[in-house]
């Protein structure tokens, strides 16, 4: 999906703890012996690199939210989960694991690296569920619980609506730059090209939105539209903004938004 790099973070469990943590070396497990955390730790990053994410979320709190998604809300959902599996690093470690009652925390070391300058180590929470580890902890795992399948969909909504939101705002800025240098603003064609704003923009897979930018016959005007690839699944409200950067956004089942919307 299309993001930007004010990327704000996501509610559920720290992403950004668990792809760099859930990174120990994949080993065959032991099909009569019960997983240990490390053991499901190392099986979720094997199955994130493979993209098995279907297998991969279902050793964590999110299963129920994955569980009754069809193949085509997989595919939605695909450029999310690859963008997490893709800031997963090559090599860490397991530095070893503390297990109380039905709790337990599983200690990787990251490698070093311009954000980490030296080693340490990440800690991975995990639960027992159903007489299974599982990756996750019980306030979370209730929210998961409470959403259901939504859970991943919602989300993945949430964050189209803000990349959409952000995107309008940085088209008013390389507006500006565009018109000084052309004398003329520019359609969303000539904005890529110029390197105003990313290719990405104009693929709706990636974005999940139709966004465009259309200049006025006299070059002294614009307006911005986006609606969802996929209404309810990609998006659900519809944008519209004018060169004053006047954004206006309703639900109005993914058509296009006129210049005096009903409602804001």
């Amino acid at each position: 999906m299309f993001h930007f790099t004010f990327r704000r973070s996501h509610d559920f469990l720290s992403i950004g703890v668990l792809v760099i943590a859930l990174l120990g070396c994949a080993s065959g497990l032991v099909a009569q012996t019960p997983r240990t955390p490390s053991d499901v730790v190392r099986e979720f990053y094997k199955a994130m690199h493979e993209h098995r994410f279907k297998e991969a979320w279902s050793l964590t709190i999110y299963k129920q939210a994955v569980d009754g998604l069809n193949a085509e809300e997989m595919e939605d959902l695909r450029p999310d989960f690859e963008e997490k599996a893709a800031v997963i690093p090559d090599q860490v470690e397991i530095s070893g694991e503390q297990i109380s009652g039905d709790s337990a925390t599983v200690f990787v070391k990251v490698p070093i690296n311009e954000a980490t300058p030296q080693n340490i180590s990440q800690p991975v929470t995990l639960i027992k569920s159903g007489g299974a580890w599982i990756i996750g902890d019980e306030a979370n795992q209730a929210i998961v619980k409470k959403a259901g399948r939504r859970f991943f969909l919602d989300a993945l909504i949430a964050q189209h609506h803000s990349d959409i939101e952000d995107l309008l705002k940085r088209v008013i800025a390389v507006q500006i730059v565009y018109a000084q240098q052309h004398d003329t603003f520019g359609d969303m064609a000539a904005l890529i090209n110029a390197g105003l704003i990313p290719k990405a923009a104009g693929d709706p897979k990636e974005l999940g939105y139709n966004f465009r930018v259309t200049v006025g016959k006299d070059g002294k005007t614009y307006v911005a539209g986006a609606e969802p690839a996929r209404y309810g699944h990609t998006g659900k409200l519809s944008y519209w903004m004018d060169q004053a950067g006047t954004i206006k956004s309703v639900d109005n089942g993914g058509k296009p938004m006129s210049e005096r919307p009903a409602k804001d």
